[in-house]
């Protein structure tokens, strides 16, 4: 076997080495859950040496009962839930567009909760000082409001004074979706100058975390001097902490599979940011916060920020607005499209600008399945010719290989010179196989981590294109009362692909080399059991694409 079958064949492999380990050892078919219990406190003062440090982990949360604690309810399209009135927090919060699951009954997404509650999830936007003396709003102070509910129509003003005459206004207003903006002010009305420092912070406590090892990231993330910072929560519970010292922040956050809880400070100066680990009377305790630096505010003077906050679901329309509108660096990656992300966004507007027509992604997939292979109808007509010139190559270098077994050099010379005089390319039929697997790649991330491709549905029994098939061969597709293992749920749509594939080999011509010809014909079945666990949605795309390739190769085999 020559070089050159031996590189094609090598190529082959490699690019099945990469679907199996992406399958087997990456996306585990049944995904393990893990539980982590996380929350963080601010501390309430930083001394003089800590001007540049960040609000640190506290030991503790003082929490209060929900029906001693006065709330402003939130009221939106997308969003339900209420704000703190006690130390301002951002604790309680619902995506109403979202269900939990597919279940008649099923509850709405919960995003925050409040810290004395099992899964805990707050964010908070305030002022802290480094001199003691100083009375600012903190974890216990009651904020007066003019209104109880927030809306979109209606911003809500909150006022506090302390003992000094010095009065701190926030007003807070939501967008249509889940973007909040808090604008604080400080009207210095004593005879002395504050030393104050604007802060954020997001903490969890227990949280349930889906496994998902190198697939998607979860966990503390941010866009730090124009640059992606994403650190897993065992990169950050090895490291303690992470910080980044004053720099340009356009957002820090914790991000979920479908959800991103963010801060998106003023852009007016620099922070200093951190990702924090804590493990506190058995808890762990995960936080992502920036501070600003001191602000001195002169008696008489004001002093306003503005920072926002965003918690919702990981819309790529709404980062792609915000982004532009805002000017929030690198927004959209908080969406994990991955190595390809050049292939997988636009992959993801194709299916999701034909979506808008058609109002099925199932659909949308067959469209832009179609798009691509049209486009790479000309290298797949080439394939095909290079393929059948080598195999009429096949005995001529057969008779090269005897005239010269036992001079390799001079046997590679004269096969590469048969090669070019003839003009073929041998590794030009794997070609269509190697662009096909960016392309495949990026599906599924599109199937796998945008929000819009959740619970969407197709026809018959698929309702969720980002599941797996839930049907089976093993109980006759549901008519028998059995429910087989993972490993044997094989369903309709990976026995159509593999059906699919195999008819598309029938059609194709023969690799030459009969050692690659045996493999190949394996390989409808290896794939039926690989992909069985694989998003539906992927393997719609694939038994497409294997139903055109062989409409394709009719046409090609008629005209050629």
């Amino acid at each position: 076997m020559n070089n050159n079958i031996i590189n094609l064949i090598a190529t082959i492999i490699l690019s099945l080495s990469i679907i199996f380990g992406w399958q087997y050892f990456v996306v585990k078919p049944e995904q393990k859950k893990q539980q982590r219990q996380i929350t963080v406190q601010k501390a309430e003062n930083l001394k003089k040496q800590q001007l540049k440090a960040l609000v640190e982990p506290a030991a503790d949360i003082v929490v209060q009962e929900e029906s001693q604690v006065q709330r402003i309810k939130i009221e939106s399209e997308s969003l339900t839930g209420s704000i703190s009135l006690k130390g301002l927090r951002f604790d309680d919060l619902i995506l109403k567009k979202y269900k939990q699951d597919l279940s008649k009954n099923s509850p709405e997404v919960r995003l925050f909760s409040p810290a004395n509650t099992e899964n805990a999830y707050f964010a908070e936007i305030g002022l802290v000082s480094n001199l003691s003396s100083v009375k600012l709003p903190n974890n216990d102070t009651i904020w007066n409001s003019d209104s109880e509910i927030l809306s979109p129509e209606k911003p809500v003003n909150l006022f506090w004074v302390n003992e000094d005459g010095v009065k701190f206004l926030v007003t807070i207003t939501v967008d249509e979706n889940y973007l909040f903006t808090i604008e604080q002010t400080i009207v210095n009305n004593s005879d002395k100058e504050l030393p104050v420092q604007s802060y954020g912070l997001i903490n969890r406590k227990y949280i349930t975390i889906e496994k998902a090892v190198n697939i998607l990231h979860q966990g503390p993330i941010g866009c730090i001097d124009e640059n992606l910072k994403e650190y897993s929560y065992d990169d950050i519970k090895d490291k303690k902490s992470e910080k980044f010292a004053a720099s340009k922040v356009d957002w820090i956050g914790i991000t979920d599979k479908y959800w991103l809880s963010s801060l998106i400070p003023d852009k007016s100066s620099n922070y200093s940011s951190n990702f924090n680990y804590a493990l506190k009377q058995g808890a762990e305790r995960y936080q992502v916060d920036f501070i600003s630096p001191v602000q001195i505010i002169k008696p008489g003077e004001n002093f306003s920020i503005k920072s926002r906050i965003f918690a919702g679901a990981k819309k790529v329309d709404l980062f792609d607005k915000y982004e532009k509108q805002y000017d929030i660096k690198l927004f959209d990656r908080a969406i994990d499209f991955g190595w390809f992300y050049i292939i997988t966004k636009p992959v993801f507007y194709a299916m999701n600008f034909f979506y808008g027509y058609v109002g099925n992604f199932g659909v949308s997939i067959l469209i832009v399945t179609v798009i691509i292979k049209l486009l790479m109808f000309t290298l797949a007509n080439k394939s095909y010719r290079s393929m059948k010139k080598m195999k009429n190559l096949q005995p001529e270098i057969d008779r090269i290989k005897n005239l010269y077994s036992d001079d390799k050099a001079r046997l590679n010379q004269e096969i590469m010179a048969l090669y070019k005089k003839e003009k073929v390319n041998p590794i030009a039929g794997c070609l269509p196989i190697l662009v096909q697997i960016p392309v495949f790649f990026s599906i599924y991330k599109v199937l796998y981590v945008t929000i819009e491709m959740r619970q969407a549905p197709f026809y018959g029994w698929i309702k969720d294109l980002s599941a797996s098939d839930p049907t089976t061969i093993f109980n006759l597709f549901g008519l028998l009362p059995f429910s087989p293992p993972s490993f044997l749920m094989i369903g309709a749509w990976p026995i159509l692909m593999a059906i699919t594939m195999f008819l598309q080999q029938k059609m194709s011509p023969e690799p030459a080399d009969p050692m690659q010809a045996q493999v190949m014909k394996f390989m409808p079945l290896i794939f039926l059991f690989m992909f069985s666990s694989f998003p539906v949605g992927l393997l719609i795309y694939w038994s497409w694409n294997n139903i055109l390739s062989i409409i394709q190769q009719y046409y090609i085999n008629k005209f050629n």
